[in-house]
């Protein structure tokens, strides 16, 4: 178990190095300082003087990857690529183009984040899975074919849709929480129950229908025929063969949902005026400011490697054929 665990790691350490290098060509080469200043200044006629202003106080107007003119470590260390780039695996992220400190707001946005990801991810894997079971039940019946219209109509309506009408039904016919914004300590409660149930009920439709497929698949498998020729009900069938022999590919797509769980929704957030790290970006991507946009890629990548790690270590759990393996 401990060998697998390491060679794991030993796959995701080139592969973060290489999201790292992806992004610094994205934003320094394809994208270069001069334009990164072009277009923060706003204006059509710039000056060089201005460009080289606005570059020296964001430390832009070092080389990129190599400084020549620097003695010793200094002509890999004084580049842009060591301090905008290197730097991030040390979780130093520098200062956003507003001066403010990046990991200090990562870390003071994080909570509002986990606190409206959190349940959206507990709540809304138990009742996905629950009701594709629910469905793989009734299969072949009106209930079993009046659930899966109900999952393809939810796919098609906009996210949107949820959160706009959310915030009508909820808060402005019922008035029963706030519209918006959040509050620290229990206080926050108030403010994070609808947008945990726009998310519950956003992501049921495409979710569920999933699950649903996952599971008519391995109801017809022989090791369910034997079970049931052993006198197992259907039940007993469903729950103790079919849900832990589909863990896997479930597995699989929970990893995707493991980034939002610190990044935040993006339009949750937004909507909801929740000071998270999904609304950060959104912010960042408003206002132009590619520090902050640099590190919520590199925090996100970091996170899909770890996600992916943990999907593997789980799969040993729920099927010892990979760690045999």
């Amino acid at each position: 178990m401990l060998a697998y665990i390491v060679r794991r790691l030993l796959y995701a350490i080139p592969i973060l190095i290489g999201v790292n290098l992806i992004t610094f060509a994205l934003f320094f080469v394809v994208n270069t300082p001069d334009d990164m200043a072009r277009m923060q200044l706003g204006v059509k006629r710039v000056t060089p003087e201005a460009i080289q202003k606005w570059k020296a106080e964001r430390g832009y107007d070092q080389p990129l990857l190599w400084n020549a003119q620097a003695a010793g470590l200094g002509q890999a260390t004084q580049t842009i690529f060591y301090a905008k780039s290197v730097r991030m695996f040390a979780f130093d992220f520098g200062r956003a183009d507003d001066g403010r400190d990046i990991a200090r707001e990562i870390r003071m946005r994080m909570g509002p984040s986990l606190a409206v990801a959190l349940p959206v991810f507990a709540l809304g894997l138990l009742v996905t899975v629950s009701f594709a079971l629910l469905l793989v039940y009734f299969r072949a019946t009106y209930l079993d074919f009046a659930g899966v219209v109900l999952c393809v109509a939810m796919m098609s309506i906009s996210g949107l849709f949820y959160i706009i009408g959310g915030q009508w039904l909820v808060s402005m016919a019922w008035h029963l929480v706030p519209i918006s914004g959040y509050a620290a300590g229990l206080d926050a409660v108030k403010f994070v129950i609808l947008p945990v149930l726009v998310g519950v009920v956003g992501g049921i439709g495409a979710a569920a229908r999933w699950y649903r497929t996952i599971f008519l698949e391995e109801i017809g498998k022989d090791y369910v025929r034997t079970a049931r020729a052993k006198g197992l009900g259907e039940r007993a069938v469903l729950f103790g063969h079919v849900l832990q022999n589909a863990m896997i590919p479930i597995l699989t797509g929970v990893v995707v949902v493991i980034p939002t769980l610190f990044m935040g929704s993006l339009l949750i957030e937004s909507f909801f005026g929740i000071p998270g790290l999904g609304s950060y970006t959104i912010d960042a991507i408003n206002a132009q400011d590619f520090a902050v946009v640099r590190a919520m890629v590199f925090i996100g990548s970091l996170l899909y490697i770890v996600g992916l790690l943990l999907t593997d270590i789980s799969y040993t759990w729920v099927d010892p054929r990979v760690r045999l393996g």
